[in-house]
């Protein structure tokens, strides 16, 4: 098992350290972003969750409200062999997270994974993830969760577009270190089953497809610049099994396949459920 030497502790700010499950959690009370962090100076097998972070933030660099009440953690997996290989995990990962989530008694109407990497509850965003790579072997997995904090305290454009785990589970199922073990245990399992030849992405992708099955979602998709950045409108049929999206545009029912390094912005006109 991999381990932090005295140069890297030196490098880290002040944490608690606990273990449990195969994980080394480092808890601090205030960090900019715990990805960075976490992705450059810790091994494996190894999370940093903040109380609180400065500087969040999410895909394209959106900042993300990390107020005191929620959960921010960043967790690193070994990622070795093709990098093509893992492409799939932030998908996986959304999966692993929603699944914990039911685990904890979460039975809500409306708890899905909105492609590619936001946990919502109907229209209002419950979670959102951001997997990123520091180092060649190594994937850094960042969660940002409501717990019992209001982001819309911090910032105004947020009101009622957030939701919080508070508000659908009692207190005990809401403990920080309750969500975060079951997490940490589910993602752990999602990675063993895209490491394992015999079972890989594919009963991930089947079961997300299930859920968005019901009723193709009516999404507009920005692209990104290097795309030309235009924005076209069309339906939602799930994912192929690479994870890339497919779409069938408005003007051309053939579908169309896009990975999240290539859209900008998601927005759903209907409801996935």
């Amino acid at each position: 098992m991999t381990s932090v030497t005295h140069e890297t502790a030196l490098l880290l700010p002040a944490c608690r350290v606990s273990h449990f499950d195969g994980w080394t959690l480092h808890t601090a009370d205030r960090i900019p972003s715990t990805n960075p962090v976490a992705g450059k100076r810790l091994p494996a097998w190894h999370a940093l969750r903040a109380l609180v972070q400065t500087a969040a933030y999410g895909r394209t660099g959106r900042a993300w409200t990390s107020d005191p009440g929620g959960l921010w953690l960043s967790a690193n997996l070994p990622c070795p062999g093709e990098r093509a290989r893992w492409a799939i995990l932030p998908l996986a990962a959304g999966w692993a997270v929603t699944g914990a989530l039911r685990e904890l008694g979460l039975r809500t109407a409306g708890l899905r994974l909105r492609w590619p990497n936001d946990i919502m509850i109907g229209p209002r965003k419950l979670a959102g993830l951001l997997v990123e790579r520091f180092t060649p072997d190594t994937a850094t997995i960042g969660i940002g969760l409501n717990l019992t904090n209001s982001p819309e305290r911090i910032d105004a454009a947020l009101t009622g577009a957030t939701a919080r785990l508070c508000d659908h589970l009692p207190d005990a199922a809401c403990d920080p270190d309750v969500v975060l073990r079951r997490i940490l245990a589910a993602i752990r399992r999602a990675h063993a089953m895209i490491a394992d030849p015999e079972q890989g992405f594919a009963p991930i992708a089947a079961d997300l497809n299930a859920a968005w099955s019901d009723a193709p979602s009516h999404v507009a998709i920005t692209l990104t610049a290097a795309l030309g950045g235009a924005t076209r409108e069309g339906h939602f049929h799930g994912i192929d099994a690479d994870g890339r999206l497919r779409l069938a545009f408005d003007d051309d029912p053939v579908c169309h396949f896009y990975d999240a390094t290539q859209i900008e912005l998601l927005r759903e006109r209907g409801s996935l459920h």
